[in-house]
């Protein structure tokens, strides 16, 4: 399908409810507008209604319904996008009101993650994602759907006729859940084959647009998508991270976390994150200049719970420091490095600070190791943390000092050498 060259026109929608105060209700809005850029529209206006709760039929209330009708005969928008998820019965309702397609914050997400992702499971995630989404959604949309055909929230699926049979989409379902099986499995072997060489894995994680792409790019030396607009990265990456003293670890990138993530999404990237279960450490990466650093913090804790691992170490990256809030506080309980991507001694400090950290997991070792022993001390220099390597004339041996895994093949090879 080509790409559209224009912008399509939108009309954003909104209604705060008494448990979302003025300040996180402006900042939803916000983001909706975000996404929608994102998703290459233009904003033309934004509407909202204050409501004790959202309006079971049509989200908001009857006199807000003949003002949007009004707008759009006076704006002829291309799309009226909703701030919340839509129930099928709203959708329906809304779409007979109106010429313009309405589509709501779930389907705005999924289109863009149709857009972003580039991997083969990356794809079929979203398919699923958006399959899901659109099942309940079929009965009685007849007119709704066959106006589908390009454009915002219709990428991916959307173009092949849905409503043709909920039998063939639920089929399709099916196949999808069959082939992700298949490359979970190979990635969990991929894992294993990473875990049985001992290597050390850290997953950068952290609220979508946070910086943790320009953050990995810098320092890996990858070409990852670096962007500044939501969801810049969807398929995890994983690369070598050397760290002060040579020891290398593994550190992968993964997709944005987003506050209000629809639920079909939590599920079909539940594999996607899989890549944060294995990890020794997470990198929780926060955009210290977003006035809304606070709520982000806490969105990504509420989903590392639900992925449960939560338990797993942390160290918490305030990012952007020469951009920082003006009443930024850090608030983490976890240990934190303020700094920004950009700045090389930053990210050496970074780099040291990952080195301590992970030494505090390892063992010390002080060994004498004969100079015919080069594949060792090869080893010790790839797979251990090396602090000293000295040469003894006399005894032709190598004094090494450094610190490694207990339970490291190499550990067992060390004491035999132990001085």
């Amino acid at each position: 399908m080509e790409r559209q060259s224009e912008l399509e026109s939108v009309i954003l929608v909104g209604c705060q409810t008494p448990e979302m105060d003025e300040f996180h209700f402006q900042y939803s809005m916000d983001e909706l507008s975000s996404l929608t850029d994102t998703a290459k529209g233009e904003v033309i206006i934004t509407l909202s209604q204050k409501r004790d709760r959202v309006h079971p039929a049509t989200y908001i209330g009857k006199g807000k319904l003949e003002e949007l009708k009004a707008l759009e005969e006076e704006l002829e928008p291309d799309i009226i996008i909703f701030n919340d998820e839509l129930s099928p019965s709203q959708i329906r309702n809304l779409a007979r009101q109106f010429n313009a397609r309405v589509i709501d914050r779930t389907q705005l997400i999924l289109d863009i993650f149709a857009q972003r992702a580039r991997s083969k499971e990356g794809k079929l995630q979203v398919e699923l994602a958006q399959l899901q989404y659109m099942l309940p959604r079929l009965i009685g949309q007849g007119t709704a759907m066959s106006r589908l055909g390009a454009g915002i929230g219709t990428r991916g699926p959307g173009e092949t006729k849905l409503e043709s049979d909920r039998r063939h989409i639920r089929k399709r379902i099916d196949d999808i859940k069959t082939q992700l099986t298949v490359i979970v499995g190979h990635r969990e072997r991929y894992r294993e084959r990473r875990k049985k060489n001992n290597a050390y894995q850290i997953a950068i994680v952290g609220y979508t647009n946070a910086g943790k792409s320009t953050l990995f790019n810098r320092l890996t030396e990858a070409e990852t998508l670096e962007e500044n607009q939501l969801f810049a990265t969807l398929d995890p990456t994983t690369r070598k991270l050397i760290l002060p003293s040579g020891y290398t670890a593994l550190i992968t990138d993964t997709v944005g976390f987003l506050q209000d993530l629809p639920t079909t999404l939590i599920a079909a990237f539940r594999s996607t994150l899989e890549e944060v279960n294995e990890a020794d450490l997470l990198l929780h990466v926060v955009d210290s200049s977003n006035p809304d650093y606070f709520q982000h913090e806490t969105t990504v804790q509420k989903l590392l719970e639900e992925l449960e691992n939560q338990h797993l170490p942390q160290l918490t990256v305030y990012n952007k420091k020469d951009l920082m809030h003006p009443e930024f506080v850090p608030s983490a309980k976890t240990d934190t490095i303020i700094m920004t991507a950009f700045d090389e001694g930053d990210r050496q400090r970074l780099k040291q600070k990952i080195e301590e950290m992970i030494i505090d997991m390892m063992e010390a070792y002080h060994v004498l190791i004969p100079s015919t022993e080069g594949k060792l001390l090869s080893q010790l220099k790839n797979e251990t943390i090396l602090r000293e390597l000295v040469f003894e004339e006399e005894q032709q041996m190598y004094t090494c000092k450094g610190f490694a895994y207990a339970n490291q093949t190499i550990a067992g090879q060390l004491k035999k050498y132990s001085v």
